[in-house]
């Protein structure tokens, strides 16, 4: 005698069959965990924000207020009379030069150094032989080597040379002590480059210099343009190698600019954070500029 077998009419008596395997998760469940406000996270989000935004709301007010009204106002509330006269004491005071010298010094830091330590993420990636594995491994010594102690030797080594109080003697030292994390960071991101990609180029015959620059320089924009940015930020905010390498106000970068607002028994303070202000202005126009890239370079690799 045969069995006769039922076989459900509907989808939903699939769903309503106990222990069935095709059952579908509860859909009010799903959207109660997905709608449930992170507290913690949303708190930490507004402590971060106000840590962050109190120090540059107060170097912005401050820098409004004239030098009498800062001693005599609450220094968190806004000036009664904003002026721009701090502006104008700034700008007055070579603040055009100074800035000229941390840009070219700045410039003439980070572009050579990214093409070095390109060159030399590729072919400690690329290339094969024990010598490229020491040369990598000294690169990696060079991230243990702190910058102030070793600014005694490169004051000697400076003066040696006949580059002391010379623009040239802050932009080489920068780019020496740029090129090892610079090297680290790119070769990090080339090795995840596919290697089909190199070789399909290889066969249609391009050379390895033509690889570099047509493929790893591509595949690899967003950390070059972190990289530069990171670079470009220590040096611009760079103190310790204008205070020893220079003295001349021919030579003076922005963050020694600072010096110009400080007298013998007082310090303009509201004439600083205006210079600040406007030092930092650059750095903002990057950031607006080449957020995207920065922000893909920062964040690749965490969505594998």
């Amino acid at each position: 005698m045969a069995t006769e077998i039922q076989l459900p009419t509907s989808p939903a008596d699939v769903v309503r069959r106990p222990g069935n395997a095709g059952r579908r998760p509860n859909r009010r469940t799903a959207r109660t965990a997905r709608q449930r406000p992170n507290f913690l996270g949303g708190l930490g989000g507004w402590a971060w924000l106000a840590f962050i935004i109190i120090p540059v709301y107060y170097v912005v007010v401050t820098s409004l207020k004239n030098q009498a009204g800062f001693f005599t106002s609450n220094p968190m509330m806004p000036p009664t009379e904003p002026t721009l006269d701090n502006y104008k004491l700034v700008l007055e005071n070579d603040f055009a030069k100074y800035f000229m010298n941390s840009l070219i010094v700045t410039v003439g830091s980070v572009v050579p150094g990214l093409f070095v330590a390109f060159m030399a993420a590729y072919a400690i990636v690329r290339g094969k032989g024990r010598f490229l594995n020491w040369t990598n491994n000294l690169f990696l010594l060079g991230l243990a080597i702190p910058l102030h102690a070793t600014i005694i030797p490169i004051y000697w080594m400076i003066t040696r040379a006949h580059l002391y109080d010379t623009l040239l003697a802050l932009v080489l030292p920068s780019i020496a002590f740029a090129i090892p994390i610079s090297v680290l960071i790119l070769s990090n991101f080339m090795r995840d480059v596919p290697n089909e990609l190199f070789e399909s180029m290889r066969l249609d015959g391009c050379s390895d210099w033509a690889m570099m620059w047509r493929l790893a320089l591509p595949m690899t924009k967003p950390a070059v343009i972190t990289v530069g940015i990171y670079n470009a930020l220590h040096v611009w905010n760079g103190f310790l190698f204008p205070l020893i390498l220079t003295q001349s106000p021919s030579t003076r970068v922005l963050p020694l600019s600072l010096w110009t607002f400080q007298g013998e028994f007082s310090v303009n303070i509201p004439a600083v954070l205006a210079s600040v202000v406007l030092a930092t202005l650059p750095l903002l126009v990057i950031y607006v500029i080449a957020r995207r890239q920065l922000l893909s370079g920062l964040t690749a690799g965490f969505s594998k």
